[in-house]
């Protein structure tokens, strides 16, 4: 059967940015700094810039600084609490011991960063990227890359498809069909965040992990609470290791005090667990009751939820950025520091690093070619500077818990390359993905959890209700099954189908007959919070996430 040819209209830019987060909008912005004559169009799947943004989140100023050195004069930039004070504990059940910030590295204080909410940062970024003549899209999904078909451009990056509505359940056009439109730059800039679905297609099409390690992920919770006053400390950074995760799985927690009595609560569990019962969600239920959170949040109100994949390989799982056409930034390339919990800065970094290598080749004449001076920076300059002192925590976490591993055997590493140029032994290999690691059910036993309380710990489902997420039911689902018997022929007998456990909206069931029999697996797309752990924890690699329609999904606020 002959493909279909779709006709579209079509829009020329110099760049074409894919994401409003805080690396594509620090790109955009550059561009129209160093020439306010360089075309650039943003464009965001979420309904607004800031619905999909979600971070925990202290922020190191250098990126934001690097754009507007004058920032902190600036009465409507949201970036105004400083940390003012660090605490690190070791939880066990009932109790905390401290961590003396003195036996950190250096690096890793936060004095001189600032608690912010993202959503909101990159919502005054929004501001500023429109005011120098930025062109932002919000609400279009870019589901399709297009490419150079023929001549000396042939293979190159040409642009993206956005804005495509109207495809029913049954992968059919209804009466509401829109084609979208084709949005071609002389460079295209991919800024998804973590598991983007245009990155996935880039990165197999150029062979871009192909000198790499596999990318290690962990699934971060994050609420916004609204406590007591005499609870609330503006200003502090606390940081936990240990319960409820122990000392064997890779995690950990914080609670960042904001401005307006609000804490910023949260969670990362390590995507690298082993027993398929994990139910990460209810970890974090049992975290909030750890009494250390609990004198932080009891007698407050719980106003947001969410939940998002972050990065964690650390430089040895860094990908080639650069292709012919264009470039992976941000997360998209997998820029967070793991020891600091920071990634926000990197991602504005290599925004900037990606606008000047491309406004140097746009008056240089060139287009549609790879950007080797952008590769180059990003793995040989300050981002790698801040990357490599951490580059073995997140294998050590893995191989030896987060004790021994990370603060032990990581911190004495950290140590000496914080003093010396090496540390005490060489950059470390992660061997295989997240989803590789998982173990059968057979040698596992499940996990009793506590029922929530909904006071202080809730149910998956109410707590989605707070994401405010919508995507329409008669759409095409956006969650697609390579091969539809896997879960209940293999996920199911083999690994307890994980997939009811992982997903932290609730979108994956097992439903049954009453008496147990015919077992179905059941996918409500329409809970999804885009946070990708499905298409990235699946033993049998058989969930793909991609793009719903524009608008679709969380709408955060203040996170």
């Amino acid at each position: 059967m002959a493909e279909e040819i779709i006709e579209r209209e079509s829009m020329e830019y110099d760049v074409v940015v894919v994401g409003a987060g805080p690396a594509g909008l620090s790109a955009a912005i550059r561009l129209k700094q160093i020439d306010p004559e360089i075309s650039v169009v943003v464009l965001e799947k979420g309904s607004e810039v800031g619905a999909h943004t979600l971070s925990g989140a202290v922020l190191d100023p250098v990126g934001l600084e690097r754009l507007f050195p004058d920032f902190r004069e600036d009465a409507d930039c949201p970036v105004t609490v400083e940390v003012t004070k660090d605490r690190f504990q070791l939880f066990g059940v009932e109790g905390s011991l401290p961590i003396p910030t003195l036996v950190m590295p250096p690096f890793m204080h936060n004095h001189g960063n600032y608690i912010v909410s993202m959503g909101n940062v990159v919502r005054w970024m929004n501001d500023k990227a429109e005011a120098l003549g930025v062109e932002v899209f919000p609400g279009f999904s870019c589901s399709e890359m297009v490419f150079h078909k023929d001549g000396p451009k042939a293979g190159s990056l040409k642009g993206v498809v956005a804005g495509v509505f109207g495809i029913g359940r049954d992968g059919e056009k209804t009466d509401a069909y829109e084609p979208g439109m084709e949005l071609h730059g002389k460079y295209v800039f991919l800024a998804e965040g973590a598991r983007g679905s245009l990155t996935k297609v880039a990165t197999a099409k150029y062979a871009l992990d192909a000198d790499c390690e596999p990318q290690k992920f962990g699934l971060g919770f994050k609420e916004v609470w609204e406590v007591p006053s005499e609870q609330h400390q503006e200003g502090l950074a606390f940081h936990s290791v240990g319960y409820p995760l122990g000392m064997k799985q890779g995690g950990g927690g914080f609670a960042y005090h904001a401005d307006n009595n609000q804490v910023y609560l949260g969670l990362i569990v390590d995507l690298n667990y082993k027993n398929p019962y994990m139910y990460p969600y209810m970890e974090f239920q049992k975290y909030k009751h750890h009494p250390d959170i609990l004198a932080m949040i009891q007698g407050g109100k719980r106003i947001s939820y969410g939940a998002r994949v972050v990065t964690k390989g650390g430089p040895q799982s860094m990908v080639k950025a650069a292709f012919p056409g264009g470039a992976l930034i941000g997360c998209s390339v997998g820029l967070v520091n793991l020891a600091r919990i920071k990634g926000n800065h990197n991602a504005m970094l290599s925004g900037i690093m990606a606008a000047n290598a491309a406004a140097e080749a746009l008056k240089a004449g060139r287009s549609s070619d790879t950007l080797e001076d952008y590769d180059h920076e990003l793995h040989h300059g300050e981002i790698m500077d801040d990357l490599v002192p951490q580059q073995n925590v997140a294998v050590l976490n893995g191989r030896f818990g987060p004790f021994l591993g990370g603060m032990g055997l990581g911190g004495v590493d950290m140590w000496m390359r914080s003093v010396l140029p090496f540390g005490i032994m060489k950059r470390l290999k992660h061997r295989k993905e997240d989803a590789d690691c998982l173990e059968q059910a057979s040698k596992h036993k499940p996990i009793d959890y506590p029922k929530p309380d909904g006071v202080i710990s809730f149910d998956r489902l109410t707590s989605v209700s707070f994401t405010n997420t919508y995507h329409g039911e008669e759409q095409v689902p956006h969650l697609k099954l390579i091969d539809p018997d896997v879960p209940i022929a293999i996920n199911l007998p083999q690994f307890a189908e994980p997939a009811v456990r992982y997903c932290p909206a609730g979108v994956y069931e097992v439903v049954t007959e009453d008496d147990g029999s015919d077992p179905k697996f059941v996918i409500n797309a329409q809970n999804c919070i885009h946070c990708k752990t499905c298409d990235l924890k699946d033993p049998s690699k058989n969930i793909m996430w991609m793009v719903p329609e524009g608008g679709g999904g969380p709408n955060y606020s203040g996170m």
